[in-house]
C-alpha cells in the first residue's frame, strides 16, 4: 500500500492566478498590525485557506512535546478542539512533521487518519478519505501542523503546492506574532523544563485545564496572578470541579515550580494520625511509631503544600497549624525540638468554611489566615460549551485506551452534554465519558473502527440518585427513588421477597448509594449527612460490599 506522498506542482495542476492570492493574503498581513485575540487571528487564518483551497476541514495544531494540541479549526466538530494528538499513536501526523514541504497522503492509505469522524454535519461518510498538511517552523523549530481534509479523494487534485507554501509561511509568521503579544499565555521554557523534571522524578503527571468560556478564562487569569505570589489560596468549588487542577496549575506557574509540590487529604486519615502527617513524628511517640518520621511540612519545604478537603481537619489539629503558619515553627509529634519550614500554602474545600466558622467546626482565625486569596472554581454547569471541549479531551484518551480508530459524537449526544446540569462536574463527565465508550463497544457485535456516542448511550435524562442505583445493580427502581423517597425505596426492595435482615441491609445500602450521589463520593460529607463517625462509615460501607 502507498503510505504518502510528496506532491508537487505540476503543469496540469490549477494555478490560482496572482490576484486572488494576493486579495487572500492581503487582510491577513493587514491583521498582523492589529490587535486582535489569539483565537481570531487563528480563525481568519483557516477561513481564508479554506477561501483559497476547496477543503471539508481544516485545522492548525500546536506542537507540546510530543503531542498536537488543535488551536483552531474549521469544519471539524466542537470537540476536537478538547483533543490532544499523541504524534506516536498518530503516524499521518508524524509524516507530516517529518517532512518540510506539503505532504499529501494517497486515497489509499492504510495510515489512519485522526480527523475520520469528526468532520463536521456528516452522517452517513465517517471517513476522511484526501488528507494534505504541512508543518509551521518558527526560527528553526516546529512550531506545528496546518492540515486540510476533504470526503472526497481527488478534491485535491488542483491544488497548486507552490501557492500552499506561501500560504504556510504566512501562518508562520502569525503564529509568531501570536506568540510575542501573548506572553502571558505560556511559561518560560526554563521554568517549565524545572517543573516537568520535578513532576517526572516524583511521579506526578499533571492534567490541563481545558476551557473556553468566559467563567475559565477568569479562572485562569486568577491562576497567573497569585501565582507570581506567597499569598496563601483557598481554593473552594463544587466536588468534581477540578480544585486539585487548579492547585497544581498555581504551584507549576510560581516561583517555586522546581521544588516538592505535596498534598494531603485531610478526609482520608483518621483523626489520630493527621498531626502525624503534618507535622511528623518521633520514634516512640504513639504506638507503632517505630522510627522518626518526616511530615508533609518538612517534605514540602521549599515548594507548596496542599492541603484538600481542609475543612475536615479536627480542632484542635487546626490549632497547631494556625501556630505553624504565623511562625513557621512546627514540632513533631512526641518532640520538643521545632523546625522550620519555607512552605506555601495552598487549601482546598468543598464546604463553606465561613459558615463552619460560625457553626464552630472551624476556627475564625484559621480561616482568615487561609483564605488570603480565596478563588472560586466554576461548576461545569457555568462553563457553558466547555463541556464538548472537555468531553473532545476525554473521548481522545478513551480511544487510545479501547485502540480504536476514532469516537465520536453524535449531534443529539453533544446537546444532551450542553442540556445537562451536571451536579457531580467535570469529573462526573470523566466517567460518563469512559463508561458510555465501553459500554457503546461492547453493545456493537461487530467491533468498529469509528465509535458513534449517541444521547441514548448517556442516559442522561436519569438523575444523580439513580445513576447510583443503577450502578448498585438496582436496588430499587428509579421511580420509587424519584416520586417517594429512601422509605418507598426501602418498601420496594421488602416486596421484593427479601427478609427482615436483608431489607435492612438493602435499605442501609440504599441510604448511602444516595447520599454519596448527592455529595459526589465525598465519604467525609456523607459521613456527616447521615450523623456517623467516619470510622463507623467505613466499617457499614465494607460490610455492605461499597467499600
Amino acid at each position: 500500500m502507498v503510505h504518502s506522498t510528496l506532491v508537487t506542482s505540476t503543469p496540469s495542476a490549477v494555478q490560482l492566478t496572482a490576484s486572488a492570492l494576493l486579495d487572500a493574503l492581503t487582510p491577513l498581513m493587514q491583521d498582523l498590525a492589529r490587535d486582535l485575540s489569539e483565537s481570531e487571528r487563528y480563525r481568519r487564518l483557516l477561513s481564508s485557506l479554506r477561501t483559497l483551497y476547496p477543503a471539508d476541514a481544516a485545522a492548525l495544531l500546536r506542537l507540546d512535546g510530543d503531542t498536537l494540541v488543535p488551536l483552531a479549526i474549521d469544519g471539524l466538530s466542537s470537540d476536537t478542539l478538547g483533543r490532544r494528538f499523541r504524534v506516536s499513536e498518530h503516524p499521518r501526523f508524524a509524516q507530516l512533521l517529518s517532512n518540510p514541504g506539503p505532504t499529501r497522503f494517497a486515497a489509499d492509505s492504510d495510515l489512519q487518519d485522526p480527523y475520520d469522524g469528526l468532520v463536521q454535519g456528516v452522517a452517513g461518510q465517517l471517513e476522511v478519505h484526501d488528507c494534505l498538511g504541512c508543518p509551521l517552523f518558527i526560527g528553526e523549530r516546529p512550531w506545528g501542523l496546518l492540515t486540510l481534509d476533504a470526503l472526497d479523494p481527488a478534491r485535491f487534485d488542483s491544488i497548486d503546492m507552490a501557492s500552499l507554501q506561501a500560504f504556510v509561511s504566512l501562518a508562520a509568521a502569525t503564529v509568531s506574532v501570536v506568540e510575542r503579544i501573548d506572553t502571558l499565555a505560556r511559561t518560560g521554557e526554563e521554568e517549565r523544563s524545572r517543573a516537568d523534571a520535578y513532576r517526572q522524578a516524583s511521579g506526578q503527571s499533571r492534567r490541563e485545564m481545558i476551557g473556553g468560556s468566559e467563567s475559565h478564562k477568569r479562572l485562569m487569569e486568577e491562576i497567573e496572578v497569585v501565582a507570581g505570589s506567597d499569598l496563601t489560596v483557598l481554593v473552594t468549588g463544587e466536588t468534581g470541579v477540578g480544585k486539585e487542577l487548579v492547585a497544581s496549575a498555581i504551584h507549576a506557574l510560581s516561583s517555586r515550580a522546581s521544588k516538592p509540590l505535596i498534598s494531603l487529604n485531610c478526609a482520608a486519615l483518621p483523626d489520630t494520625l493527621v498531626e502525624s502527617e503534618l507535622f511528623g513524628h518521633v520514634r516512640g511517640a504513639f504506638s507503632g511509631a517505630s522510627s522518626d518520621r518526616r511530615g508533609k511540612f518538612e517534605l514540602a519545604h521549599g515548594g507548596t503544600l496542599v492541603l484538600d478537603e481542609v475543612g475536615e481537619l479536627p480542632l484542635v489539629v487546626q490549632a497547631k497549624l494556625l501556630r505553624v503558619l504565623q511562625n513557621g515553627q512546627l514540632q513533631r509529634v512526641g518532640s520538643d525540638r521545632e523546625h522550620t519550614a519555607d512552605v506555601r500554602m495552598i487549601a482546598v474545600t468543598n464546604r463553606d468554611l465561613a459558615e463552619e466558622v460560625r457553626a464552630g467546626r472551624f476556627r475564625a482565625d484559621l480561616y482568615h489566615r487561609l483564605s488570603v486569596y480565596p478563588l472560586r472554581v466554576p461548576p461545569l454547569r457555568e462553563r457553558g460549551r466547555d463541556v464538548l471541549l472537555l468531553a473532545g479531551y476525554f473521548l481522545e484518551e478513551n480511544r487510545s485506551r479501547l485502540g480504536l480508530l476514532s469516537i465520536r459524537l453524535a449531534a443529539d449526544a453533544q446537546a444532551a452534554l450542553l442540556r445537562y446540569r451536571w451536579p457531580g462536574n467535570v469529573r462526573e463527565l470523566e466517567h460518563l465519558i469512559s463508561r458510555s465508550a465501553l459500554k457503546a463497544l461492547a453493545s456493537n457485535r461487530e467491533r468498529r473502527s469509528i465509535l458513534t456516542l449517541t444521547a441514548a448511550d448517556f442516559a442522561l435524562s436519569l438523575g444523580p440518585v439513580e445513576h447510583a442505583e443503577a450502578l448498585a445493580g438496582g436496588v430499587a427502581s428509579s421511580t420509587h427513588a424519584r416520586t417517594h423517597g429512601a422509605t418507598q425505596s426501602a418498601a420496594s426492595v421488602q416486596t421484593a421477597g427479601l427478609d427482615f435482615r436483608g431489607a435492612v441491609t438493602a435499605f442501609e445500602r440504599t441510604m448511602v448509594l444516595d447520599a454519596l450521589a448527592r455529595h459526589g463520593q465525598n465519604w467525609a460529607a456523607v459521613a456527616r449527612e447521615l450523623g456517623l463517625d467516619r470510622a463507623n462509615l467505613n466499617r457499614l460501607a465494607k460490610r455492605l460490599g461499597l467499600k
